[in-house]
């Protein structure tokens, strides 16, 4: 099971949340509005993106594969998450040009 926060009881719709993003296998991608829309949460697109960012380092689940619903990467280009991002999806065999992601290519659905 992957360890998703610090903290033990977490809210259901974080659990959703991450259920969703544990769900995207290796080489794919899903934009923020897809993760809320398939955790019945239709358009939290942006709590979400809130949720993400409270994951706690060391956690298992694999926010790299969520990204805007053109492709782009959301971190600023010059930050350390943002390379971080791109390593880890290339890693995986995702193609990422100028921050960006084919998602009719790379795109995941359930």
């Amino acid at each position: 099971m992957a360890r998703f926060a610090s903290d033990p009881n977490p809210a259901p719709r974080e659990q959703m949340i991450w259920q969703v993003v544990c769900a995207i296998p290796p080489g794919r991608v899903a934009s923020y509005g897809q993760v809320s829309r398939f955790a019945g949460l239709e358009g939290l697109a942006r709590f979400v993106g809130r949720t993400m960012s409270r994951l706690p380092d060391g956690s298992d689940v694999p926010w790299h594969r969520v990204l805007k619903s053109d492709g782009r990467i959301a971190f600023p280009a010059d930050s350390s998450r943002y390379a971080e991002q791109c390593q880890r999806l290339k890693s995986e065999g995702v193609d990422v040009l100028n921050g960006r992601v084919a998602m009719k290519q790379f795109g995941w659905t359930p």
